[in-house]
């Protein structure tokens, strides 16, 4: 009887882990190398960039560049076009999230109940918003809200109301992007709460039904507490969807009237590539960070306060 060497036994396990060790990261490196170049290396760059004065003079010449340390956050805090911007952003955030959650979660409920005819249809319809170019469709709402040949206008001075100056005054300009920006983007949320919905027993809502809860008692006792997590994750997408509002305005409105649609990441692009003051839009791009982060942090601690989540 041949008795095993234990010291081939010790080594053979640990030669065959170091191989799938070295397998796996070969598969990981490419991944891990695009990560570096595309978004670590330039997140570090924009970090140092927004201590420096990089302007249009440093481009041409790097002589002229000068460290200045955190005095682009210091002018930053001081201008008032920036705090103007911050508003404008918060203002579409705090109505624009809960429309967005409100119409997909909605839309959601109706396309999940059985008794809706050519389902698949709706949910294509419903989604084809989220996957068509940005910039067109919102060129096509720019002539829908036209003052004077718009269909809008058309369809409220058919029924004898007055024509709206929709994206022409301050008062309407961040409703009529709103209303665009939720049309956009709901879809996509649609189909995340679809797809949780389609999850939940239907021997809960039997249940319910037997103990005699009525279709809002499901929602508000079923649906609602086996959605929450769901809920959670759609609401920190939403907000930083809101808060990195761009092509909207820019398309729309150009920031005006009065600069009632400046975004703060509008403001960013104006700072780097209008005035090319590109180390002060860096700043802009770190704080628009700390406050999506801010934001998130409160949802996540709100959310486990109330056990949306553990």
């Amino acid at each position: 009887m041949t008795v095993a060497d234990p010291t081939l036994a010790r080594v053979k396990p640990s030669r065959g882990r170091a191989a799938r060790e070295r397998a796996a990261w070969a598969f990981v490196a490419p991944a891990m190398i695009a990560i570096g170049l595309f978004f670590a290396f330039p997140v570090i760059a924009a970090l140092l960039l927004s201590l420096t004065d990089f302007d249009i003079y440093a481009l041409a010449n790097l002589d002229n560049l000068r460290f200045v340390g955190l005095q682009n956050y210091e002018r930053l805090m001081t201008n008032p076009l920036f705090w103007g911007a911050m508003k404008n952003t918060l203002t579409f955030a705090v109505l624009g999230v809960p429309l967005s959650i409100a119409a997909s979660l909605a839309a959601a409920v109706i396309l999940n109940a059985r008794v809706v005819k050519w389902r698949p249809i709706w949910r294509v319809m419903f989604f084809a918003p989220y996957v068509t170019t940005l910039v067109a469709t919102a060129v096509v709402w720019r002539y829908l809200l036209h003052t004077r040949y718009g269909v809008i206008n058309w369809g409220l001075e058919s029924i004898g109301l007055p024509a709206v100056d929709w994206l022409g005054q301050p008062s309407t300009s961040i409703p009529a992007i709103l209303m665009f920006v939720v049309w956009k983007i709901f879809g996509y949320n649609m189909l995340i709460f679809l797809a949780v919905l389609q999850t939940v027993p239907d021997d809960l809502y039997e249940a319910a039904r037997i103990d005699g809860a009525g279709p809002w008692k499901q929602f508000r006792h079923v649906t609602l507490p086996a959605i929450a997590p769901t809920m959670l994750l759609v609401s920190i997408i939403s907000v930083a969807s809101f808060f990195q509002l761009f092509a909207e305005p820019y398309v729309m409105t150009q920031g005006g009237p009065a600069q009632s649609t400046v975004t703060v990441l509008y403001f960013m692009y104006e700072e780097g590539f209008k005035w090319w003051n590109l180390g002060s839009a860096s700043a802009v791009a770190f704080v628009l960070f700390l406050c999506i982060l801010a934001i998130t942090l409160v949802q996540l601690a709100v959310a486990k306060r109330v056990g949306a989540y553990q």
